[in-house]
């Protein structure tokens, strides 16, 4: 998971990520705007598109974090001491589920349009 705080030393050292095909249109606020142009001069070996990616990133693994966890009646496993983990019914585990299966599908798009 990477922090917000962490993408300063990314941006330092410029890590290309993995970009999916497809591209998200997003109109930002005049002062978002300004902080992202802001960012790329201090960060000028990275682009306002990696910027705003990784920041992106950032956001959805803190949202991801957040999700709460609920207890489902299913024992799902049983811990280093023995006790019961009982099944997630949660929205992170819907969020995860979908999510893996969105990126699955993504990847399948992927290899089947570079054949």
């Amino acid at each position: 998971m990477k922090k917000i705080k962490d993408l300063i030393k990314i941006w330092q050292t410029k890590s290309a990520p993995r970009l999916t095909r497809e591209y998200y249109s997003i109109r930002l606020t005049v002062q978002d705007a300004a902080r992202i142009e802001a960012l790329a001069k201090l960060y000028s070996n990275v682009s306002r598109e990696e910027i705003i990616t990784d920041l992106i990133s950032s956001g959805l693994d803190e949202i991801e974090a957040s999700l709460p966890y609920i207890q489902g009646d299913r024992v799902i496993a049983l811990d280093e001491f023995g006790d019961p983990i009982y099944e997630d019914i949660g929205p992170s585990s819907v969020f995860h589920k979908t999510s893996r299966n969105i990126a699955a599908d993504m990847k399948t798009d992927a290899q089947l349009s570079d054949s």
